[in-house]
């Protein structure tokens, strides 16, 4: 097993270490774990994740259909009606 030595922000390693203590781990077997999954191929890059995630919502907002439509606003009077 081979040791590597990175460089966090405070704030981030603040943050690890809470998280790790609230998965009862510690921050290395975070790192490990994520490196783990990142080198079979498991771990997306931000942009497939967010293109994916976009597609998604392109798709429930496209199969809710009704209520998207221009015509489906209430009228000038009735949206300002008291």
């Amino acid at each position: 097993m081979k040791n590597i030595t990175l460089s966090v922000d405070d704030e981030v390693y603040r943050n690890a270490r809470i998280k790790a203590a609230e998965a009862d781990t510690s921050v290395s077997a975070l790192v490990r774990s994520f490196l783990v999954k990142f080198a079979e191929g498991q771990v997306d890059p931000d942009f497939e994740r967010l293109k994916r995630l976009q597609e998604e919502t392109i798709a429930r907002i496209r199969a809710r259909g009704a209520g998207l439509s221009a015509a489906d606003n209430l009228s000038r009077d009735k949206l300002h009606e008291r």
